[in-house]
């Protein structure tokens, strides 16, 4: 293995780390908001 085998692998956890973690922010984003009474939702637009 040379260097950017190392670098191309390391950068690709990075990228897959940060799509899972967007995904779970999301989703309890979604269902933390689904158990807000209507009144309180504060939603741009």
């Amino acid at each position: 293995m040379n260097g950017w085998n190392f670098v191309i692998v390391g950068y690709s956890f990075v990228f897959v780390g940060l799509g899972v973690y967007t995904a779970y922010i999301i989703r309890r984003g979604r269902t933390l908001s689904k158990q807000l009474p209507p009144e309180r939702r504060r939603f741009l637009g």
